[in-house]
């Protein structure tokens, strides 16, 4: 189902205002002094599933006419971004925390899976009594297996879920590779195997070969990052002490203009990195995108402001992830009744409602809320 909606370039400007407005109340002033804080990579999830719905919104639900224009052309760095803390978060937590194979495969799969359970026997029941859609044994089978070789907009049942077979290909890769000694060596054998899969393109993965191969260097870039953070006496700390100790020698007014000169070469990176994606080469289309990625990164680390709008977002972004595009595709309701900026910040609350109640469901079941504590503290924060 797609949609067409009246006057789109001014419906996305009345949008982008008012989300902007929204963005700034909620801003607060960055007290975290650490290299890459929790906070940070909240708000990076949360841009990141937000440039996903932007794309999804502007290119597939309501296509050809250039809504949410220029929000909706990041969904590839945003599908980066969610890999690449994978492998930082994963890589972190395991120096820093040893594991075993079973420990891992327990604490961390059923995490993974919960969640994809719950939503998708909401969505195979809703289809077939809402809608009479049927879907194969095999095609349930396999969907709970967390198997989707295939992603038809409105023929599978959520098809971004394509992406949940290629994060799982990395949490079952991930503990082998880093039982090598040497971390970094670890993140190299993991790409190598993941290049090596897409050289030799299974049949049975053809049709998500492509997008799979747009993505091979995201995630083992954040493995490489955290072993240069956390490993004993790395050279990232090294330099990180230097910087800090020849920045404290400076005069105020020269670091001001540093770092503001830092923002807006980032931003000018961001701009034309994203607009000019190189889209159709592959190569070319995933180191643009890793520049992009990149860029924001160095840009949410280097801010001293908290955007509690994206760090909301980002504490369900896997949530809303597993939710958001059914719901779009084949339960459309706010777009055929209010203006399109309307619709899309309905949605976006929608989104949020929706996931925190999976959230907290799949945390009943686990006996143990997934950000819980999280959630709490930041929606008294700001109040």
């Amino acid at each position: 189902m797609t949609l067409s909606i009246n006057n789109p370039a001014v419906e996305t400007y009345i949008f982008i205002i008012i989300f902007l407005a929204a963005v700034l109340i909620l801003t607060r002033r960055r007290r975290e002094k650490d290299f890459f804080p929790p906070e940070a990579t909240h708000e990076l999830k949360g841009l990141a599933i937000l440039a996903i719905i932007f794309s999804h919104i502007g290119y597939f639900l309501i296509p050809g006419q250039n809504f949410l224009f220029p929000l909706s052309v990041a969904a590839g760095v945003g599908v980066n971004l969610f890999l690449f803390l994978s492998g930082y978060g994963l890589t972190a937590s395991s120096i820093k925390n040893k594991f075993s194979l079973r420990q891992f495969y327990r604490r961390r799969l059923i995490k993974l899976y919960l969640p994809l359970w719950l939503s998708l026997l909401i969505f195979f029941l809703l289809d077939h009594l809402a809608l009479g859609q049927a879907y194969g044994l095999n095609y349930v089978g396999q969907s709970f297996l967390g198997f989707f070789p295939r992603a038809d907009l409105f023929m599978d049942v959520n098809s971004p879920l394509w992406y949940f077979t290629f994060i799982l290909f990395y949490y079952l890769l991930f503990p082998i590779a880093f039982s090598l000694k040497n971390h970094r060596l670890s993140a190299l054998a993991v790409y190598l195997v993941t290049y090596l899969i897409i050289f030799l393109n299974p049949g049975f993965l053809n049709q998500v070969m492509p997008l799979y191969s747009i993505h091979t260097l995201a995630f083992p870039l954040g493995m490489l990052l955290a072993s240069l953070r956390y490993e004993p006496n790395n050279f990232l700390d090294l330099i990180l002490a230097r910087t800090v100790s020849w920045a404290k020698t400076r005069p105020r007014w020269f670091k001001k203009i540093g770092y503001w000169l830092s923002v807006v070469i980032l931003l000018t990176v961001l701009a034309y990195t994203a607009y000019y994606s190189n889209i159709g080469g592959e190569l070319k289309e995933e180191l643009t995108s890793l520049i992009t990625m990149s860029a924001l990164v160095i840009l949410f680390l280097i801010k001293k402001v908290n955007f509690g709008i994206f760090h909301v977002f980002g504490i369900l972004s896997y949530e809303i992830y597993l939710l958001h595009w059914p719901i779009l595709s084949r339960y459309e309701m706010f777009y055929r009744v209010f203006p399109a900026w309307l619709a899309t910040a309905l949605y976006l609350v929608l989104f949020l409602i929706l996931g925190l109640a999976l959230n907290r469901f799949s945390g009943i079941i686990l006996s143990q809320p997934r950000n819980k504590k999280n959630i709490n503290r930041l929606l008294l924060k700001n109040h």
